[in-house]
């Protein structure tokens, strides 16, 4: 299995319990296909930096996780069918995952601690 960082972008209007029951979601399709989370980054609500579907704010997440590559065409196929997905892109690391910014910026691991929202302004 190989490293890879999928980031997401989410309808602003997708919040609270919805929008948990979605990462989670996704988390399940890289677990049930036999590939392992390693960390869940939540950027909060942030402006984006073009309109999209006329929407300029969005709630950011990346995921970082082992799989294979067939795992990987799944969740972007998912993530693609997903109306509540904004955008998406996804990564090989080549170096394996990257150190974590810190917890005070909304790091939610993969296990364990509930979801931390941030609001950034403008």
């Amino acid at each position: 299995m190989r490293s890879y960082e999928t980031m997401f972008i989410v309808h602003p209007d997708v919040v609270g319990d919805e929008l948990k029951a979605l990462v989670e979601k996704f988390k399940g399709v890289i677990v049930d296909q036999g590939g392992e989370v390693v960390r869940v980054d939540e950027w909060g609500t942030r402006t984006l930096a073009y309109p999209i579907q006329k929407l300029n704010r969005g709630s950011y997440f990346i995921f970082y996780f082992e799989a294979g590559s067939d795992m990987v065409a799944e969740l972007e196929r998912r993530l693609r069918i997903d109306d509540k997905i904004l955008r998406f892109c996804s990564l090989r690391l080549e170096r394996g995952f990257p150190q974590p910014a810190g917890a005070d910026k909304g790091l939610v691991p993969a296990e364990g601690e509930a979801a931390v929202e941030e609001e950034v302004e403008d």
